[in-house]
């Protein structure tokens, strides 16, 4: 029939038409996210010899140290090299570690490419994810028992990864934070409440169901006393009393009938505590003694902040030297972000990296280009049942094994060329 369409343009018109300039592109976005983050660790030589990187991937061997023996990592040109064919965990990047592999921990391997290593690296941290767990649930990821989708978020203080379900609070969503600190992490630097009033992506106010804390120590149901994470712990407990229910009462009536923005209003344990910092010497700059003056709440969640929220933190003598007794200097540090990891691998990939493909493809014709498209899908296929093997075995790729399959696919090449016939007219 006139005009009537086969099934070949039916067929046509129900596929979506993928041009090679989309195939590439699609594969370089990947390519990028996996620079994202190996792109920034040697994948030839043992990081060891760096001391504690400021950061790196890791991986973590069950074949060598199996849950119940003692934690270990190893960095990314090990996972290669010395523990090719063995099970191991992705731990993708953790901070100020040192490569572990062939030390003491490992019982029956010796490091092929760094085998002079002391028995232990002392300055390393360890948790769960180095035998495959994480969460409060401690489960495994991807967890075969878990049908539930959800995803899995780090925190930037301990390094531990969450699933958002666990956190006590609904993430937003991944687009709209940097970074995430988990509710055992708040509790323990409390001090970041006051900063969660101002800077988190989900404010945390006094509107908000929880305990309202401020300066005063005075919160709606009880007093809240300064935790760890607040360096005028000691001032406030021992040269200020506790106020009893009318103490509550008198300066919540001070509040209500005088605003507290002017430094006539301020209550009598901030008075106090500025009293002694003026004693002895030190100036009121302190960034955080500012926010905690104005009231803020403190809930059992974690929370989420935004890109650049840790140039906010105050870095007075004072603040500085609670960072250091709580172990979180870190956060003070622009380059300890995994952002600034990520950054720095694409950087680096970029430098080294040219495309000769896409150069190639724009002055090819269109007959070369047809023929090009043809041999990529070939490679392509097959490459992806090759890889699946590994995947399946869950067992790492080493340079050997994709020099293998380029031999054979060569090879294969060569034999369908030479089987072709030619007819001459």
């Amino acid at each position: 029939m006139a005009g009537a369409e086969g099934p070949a343009g039916r067929q046509s018109e129900l596929e979506p038409v993928v041009s090679l300039v989309d195939v590439l592109e699609e594969d370089e976005e990947l390519e990028n996210e996996a620079c994202a983050v190996l792109g920034g660790s040697d994948s030839e030589k043992c990081s060891y010899s760096q001391g504690s990187v400021k950061r790196q991937a890791l991986y973590a061997c069950s074949t060598c140290t199996p849950e119940g023996e003692e934690q270990a990592g190893i960095c990314l040109a090990c996972s290669y090299e010395c523990h090719g064919s063995h099970k191991l965990f992705e731990l993708y990047t953790k901070r100020n570690f040192r490569c572990d592999c062939g030390n003491s921990k490992f019982k029956n391997l010796e490091c092929k490419l760094f085998p002079d290593k002391a028995k232990i690296n002392s300055g390393n941290k360890y948790n769960d994810n180095f035998f495959g767990l994480y969460c409060i649930c401690k489960r495994p990821y991807p967890d075969p028992e878990d049908e539930i989708p959800d995803e899995m978020i780090q925190c930037v203080v301990c390094e531990d990864w969450f699933h958002g379900r666990h956190l006590g609070a609904i993430p937003p969503e991944s687009g709209d934070f940097q970074e995430m600190v988990c509710q055992a992490c708040m509790k323990r630097c409390s001090f970041l409440w006051a900063y969660a009033a101002q800077l988190a992506v989900t404010k945390v106010s006094a509107e908000d169901d929880g305990l309202v804390l401020n300066v005063d120590g005075v919160g709606d149901q009880e007093v809240i006393k300064p935790e760890n994470g607040d360096h005028q712990d000691s001032t406030l407990k021992e040269d200020v009393p506790e106020p009893g229910k009318d103490a509550v009462k008198e300066v919540k009536a001070e509040q209500t009938n005088e605003p507290c923005t002017s430094s006539s209003s301020e209550s009598a344990l901030q008075t106090a505590f500025k009293n002694q910092r003026l004693n002895t010497g030190s100036q009121s700059d302190c960034k955080l003694e500012e926010l905690q003056a104005k009231h803020f709440i403190k809930k059992d969640t974690a929370t989420y902040w935004p890109l650049n929220w840790r140039s906010k933190l105050c870095t007075c003598k004072d603040c500085m030297k609670m960072y250091g007794d709580l172990d979180v200097l870190f956060l003070t540090d622009e380059y300890d972000t995994v952002l600034a990891y990520e950054n720095k691998g694409k950087v680096d990939q970029a430098a080294d990296r040219t495309d000769p493909l896409m150069d190639t493809l724009n002055s090819m014709s269109r007959v070369q280009q047809v023929e090009l498209i043809c041999e990529y899908n070939d490679l392509k296929t097959e490459l992806k049942d090759y890889l699946k093997r590994f995947a399946d075995e869950g067992t790492v790729v080493k340079r050997e094994d994709i020099q293998q399959f380029f031999e054979e696919f060569q090879s294969k090449k060569r034999r369908r060329v030479d089987g072709m016939q030619y007819y001459c007219s």
